[in-house]
């Protein structure tokens, strides 16, 4: 769910006032930086994976027992990418198909919810 013009501004507001009190933890926690580095990571697992799925593959000609457990390995290691691929950006998952009127109609009354309530109370209060 996108944010609203108002939500924005004062996410943007937020985000100068962090950088102007403490620029170096503002950097260190750069949210963007994450974000493209998951991917990343996440192809490198994969592909790490995978040689260890060929290797493994090649080993187990000549020594079946320790072929079968690296390329085992390799193969959790591949899947373990995927998921963080998939689950590890904003969006993915579970989470790209919950929206608020699913989630108050199934009656879920999750942290994140009560906060977006209170704070859409506060601002109807002030404006």
């Amino acid at each position: 769910m996108p944010l609203s013009e108002h939500e924005q501004r004062m996410l943007d507001e937020i985000e100068r006032a962090l950088y102007q009190d403490d620029p170096k933890f503002a950097t260190s926690v750069n949210v963007t930086r994450l974000r493209r580095r998951r991917p990343i990571l996440a192809g490198l697992a994969f592909l790490l994976g995978l040689v260890m799925l060929v290797v493994g593959v090649i080993a187990s000609q000549s020594l079946l027992a320790l072929g079968v457990i690296v390329s085992v390995v390799g193969f959790l290691v591949m899947v373990g990418s995927v998921g963080l691929f998939v689950f590890g950006q904003p969006g993915g998952g579970r989470a790209a198909t919950r929206s608020p009127e699913n989630t108050k109609a199934a009656g879920s009354n999750t942290l994140s919810d009560r906060m977006e309530e209170r704070f859409r109370r506060r601002f109807d209060e002030q404006g």
